[in-house]
């Protein structure tokens, strides 16, 4: 996320930080690679500037996330999970053992330098069109949940490519990566933030999280298909769709 908001001349050091819960695919448990989650909200932050708050930006953030899962696909061999990337259980004891002996975190850092200009014009690409058609609010599952857990309009918007598991690919629930993006960004806030992947906030909204979704992580099998585009989400969350899982990751 840091090196495509420096390429947009807008660092956001406090929202970067925040991110480091992503690693591993939201802390190690395998999901989607950070780097697909940092440049969801870069893109979400750069919608944002171009179109403040609102159904307009969010819309866009979406599209954007769209781009960045198929550029990020395009060079992963259509794997967008840290699991399959890295062919390694972080979840066991050995696993970020043999991710660093076997040069990991060289590797991710090559990833990360060479997917970042793409991400850059995907973004930029996707947020260039002079009017983004937008559906009835909400749009995003994830704006929804950031707006009831407080943050600001602009945070809001960066979180709303997180929807259907980032720009809807069904991937690991985007209001679940939002809770823990959110709930770290007010933890540093205080001074209490660390870079803990297994930081027990984070655990204990995954708790919460698992036992509103049935113990499903995946978008698309908690809600049992993966959705056709942006209308097809915004209708699902108008019609009370994921609203348990919202209100309890809500919950403070």
């Amino acid at each position: 996320m840091s090196v495509v908001d420096s390429s947009f001349d807008n660092p956001l050091k406090l929202e970067e930080e925040a991110s480091t819960p992503f690693a591993g695919g939201i802390v190690n448990q395998g999901y989607q690679c950070g780097m697909l989650w940092g440049a969801a909200l870069a893109a979400g932050a750069e919608a944002y500037r171009r179109h403040g708050p609102g159904p307009q930006a969010e819309t866009g953030a979406i599209m954007a996330a769209q781009r960045l899962v198929k550029s990020f696909r395009a060079r992963t061999s259509n794997e967008i999970n840290c699991l399959e990337i890295t062919e390694l259980d972080m979840q066991k004891n050995m696993g970020i053992l043999k991710f660093i002996v076997k040069g990991g975190p060289i590797g991710c850092f090559r990833m990360a330098a060479g997917y970042a200009p793409v991400a850059f014009s995907e973004i930029d690409s996707a947020l260039s069109k002079k009017h983004i058609e937008a559906p009835s609010p909400p749009v995003s599952c994830a704006a929804v949940l950031a707006q009831k857990m407080g943050v600001s309009d602009m945070h809001a918007v960066m979180a709303a490519g997180f929807a259907g598991g980032i720009g809807l690919s069904g991937g690991a629930c985007g209001a679940l990566g939002t809770a823990i993006w959110i709930v770290e960004m007010n933890s540093r806030k205080e001074g209490a933030g660390n870079n803990d992947f297994q930081n027990p906030r984070a655990m204990e909204i995954i708790d919460r999280f698992v036992e509103s979704s049935d113990y499903e992580f995946e978008c698309s099998e908690i809600v049992g298909r993966r959705f056709e585009d942006i209308n097809d989400h915004a209708g699902y969350i108008r019609d009370g769709g994921c609203s348990a899982i919202i209100e309890a990751l809500a919950s403070q």
